[in-house]
């Protein structure tokens, strides 16, 4: 052998490994982007875990009386009105000062409201839903403090209707007073009337 032979040998070696190399077939091209692209996304976060609440409990308004920017408590069989509207649609009750009733067979039921003269002792207007006339006070007063109200409580029987027993309260509350009366044909159902609709009793204040 010449001493070109080795380098001969060298050459083509050489070449060999710089010749272009076949082309890779398309479809194994785009599996190699695909599988590329798959491991560059990132990573979903897992699920957030969801915890149960329980469904809210719809408010019930039976046995409400909400209007005027004040609720109060009522039985459920009966339901108030507006007595100033049905005297007279445009002296309606409102904010300032009102008259509403509840009426049934056995039940009567009135409350009256207006703005306070600038004095916590709502005693005057007491003494304004107590008719002097047909209403007769039972007992001494009940006087307390409830949630912050001044509120006066007195037993009444009553000649002015077929219901002889009665109960007539009255508290502030904001810058308003308000007084309640109820006639009934037993006198031991007053006291808890007027206990019922004083503790649902809330004002915008």
């Amino acid at each position: 052998m010449s001493r070109l032979a080795p380098h001969l040998l060298l050459f083509l070696f050489l070449s060999a490994a710089c010749a272009p190399k076949a082309p890779l077939d398309p479809n194994e091209q785009i599996r190699q982007a695909v599988s590329a692209t798959l491991v560059a996304l990132p990573k979903a976060p897992p699920a957030p875990t969801l915890t149960p609440y329980p469904s809210p409990t719809p408010f019930n308004l039976a046995g409400f009386f909400c209007e005027y920017k004040f609720c109060v408590g009522h039985p459920a069989d009966v339901a108030f009105f507006d007595i100033s509207a049905q005297k007279n649609p445009v002296a309606q009750s409102k904010y300032e000062q009102g008259v509403i009733a509840a009426v049934k067979g056995d039940l009567y039921i009135q409350m009256i409201w207006q703005l306070s003269p600038g004095v916590a002792d709502p005693q005057f207007l007491l003494d304004l839903m107590v008719n002097n006339g047909a209403d007769t006070r039972v007992g001494n007063p009940d006087v307390k403090l409830v949630r912050g109200m001044n509120v006066i409580y007195t037993a009444i029987t009553s000649t002015a209707t077929i219901l002889p027993y009665g109960g007539a309260g009255a508290w502030t509350c904001g810058d308003r007073v308000f007084a309640w009366k109820v006639y009934a044909p037993h006198a031991e159902a007053t006291a808890a009337l007027f206990e019922d609709a004083l503790a649902r009793f809330t004002c915008g204040q």
